[in-house]
């Protein structure tokens, strides 16, 4: 069955009220619909069947509940998932990789659940107006990145439904010059590429580019990431694309992608979670924040689904969140703060030396 915005409705059947809680948690992150949710006991009186189009049932001990696999099967010929694993605690990599499993077995019975930005919604984007001015330079203690340079700070913008707004906001409120590259990681239909591309240059001063062999990424760069097949930094900090697709359901994994770019920038590397559902990018926060990257994530209000920020969030590795207008003004004074940084510690050096 499906509820009244065609998503799939689920029913789950469980003696732990934790176990419950936080099944329903995950199943709502995936765009689905719960339309029971409570123990065997509360079931078997409920007064109308409920007629959920899945059913997960997972029991602290079966012994206890004999009848409700009998109960179950005389009134429903929905598939009955029995027997999931206890869910980890929350935030912790082995929850995030649990909502993973649960993810497989749910697409099992129901189809591919991710929703992705449609070609209309995309090319919609490309006759809206910045609502602010779009800033045509630095701030004073900036120095502007000298064109074709190869980039020492890599920003990765991580993205899925609802993130090609977001991450056209952002841009389109940089000033150009920065000293930083960016790596677009969006789960997208393939065939929009060239779309997304088209629509996110327009109006900024950063424009996408795609992938290529042997790229060294450059300062104002924003390279999309492909979705058919994975690509990782060689040892000198160029493109290889690699001969597997990406890890995962859907491409490019935006949890691999963080973790192929910090293998070569390590602290260098930084992650913005834009919008999107499910929890992409959770598992690999807690790897980037131990080399010392920063962490973004969009505010929960601004985003067209917040799921993924907000598991990104959930981690407790998440330095800073805002509006993609706030994100965008945040990374520039981050970017001005450390080139004066920068600038102090080369004037001490250079002093001390001359002693």
């Amino acid at each position: 069955m499906t509820g009244l915005g065609g998503r799939a409705q689920v029913g789950i059947v469980s003696d732990v009220v934790l176990q419950r809680h936080r099944l329903q948690e995950a199943v709502a992150r995936f765009g689905l619909e719960v339309c029971f949710s409570g123990d065997p006991e509360r079931l078997q009186d409920y007064p109308d069947f409920p007629e959920a189009g899945l059913w997960l049932v997972t029991l602290e001990d079966e012994a206890d509940h004999p009848a409700l696999f009998d109960f179950l099967l005389e009134n429903t010929e929905a598939p009955i998932l029995f027997g999931l694993d206890q869910a980890p605690g929350t935030g912790s990599p082995e929850y995030f990789r649990w909502e993973r499993r649960l993810l497989d077995k749910l697409e099992q019975q129901l189809g591919e659940l991710s929703q992705l930005d449609s070609r209309a919604s995309i090319e919609e984007l490309e006759t809206q107006i910045p609502q602010s001015p779009v800033p045509s330079q630095l701030p004073q203690w900036l120095t502007s990145a000298a064109r074709g340079t190869v980039a020492e700070e890599i920003w990765v913008l991580c993205a899925s439904l609802g993130g090609p707004e977001a991450v056209k906001t952002f841009l389109d409120n940089l000033p150009p010059g920065l000293p930083a590259g960016f790596i677009y990681a969006q789960h997208i239909d393939g065939n929009f590429a060239e779309v997304l591309t088209r629509v996110l240059g327009r109006h900024a001063h950063y424009k996408l580019r795609h992938a290529e062999e042997n790229y060294r990424i450059k300062n104002g760069d924003v390279v999309l990431m492909p979705v058919e097949r994975e690509w990782k930094f060689d040892s000198t900090g160029v493109l290889t694309e690699q001969n597997s697709p990406w890890p995962g359901p859907y491409g490019p994994s935006i949890d691999q992608v963080l973790l192929n770019t910090a293998d070569h920038y390590g602290a260098h590397c930084h992650a913005i979670l834009f919008s999107g559902m499910g929890n992409d990018g959770a598992i690999a926060a807690p790897l980037l924040k131990a080399y010392g990257s920063r962490i973004w994530v969009q505010e929960s209000a601004s985003c067209g689904n917040s799921s993924m920020p907000d598991s990104v969030a959930a981690t407790g590795c998440a330095s800073f969140s805002g509006t993609p207008e706030e994100l965008a003004r945040e990374l520039v004074k981050t970017i001005e703060n450390s080139c004066l940084l920068k600038g102090r510690q080369k004037r001490r050096s250079a002093g001390g030396q001359k002693q």
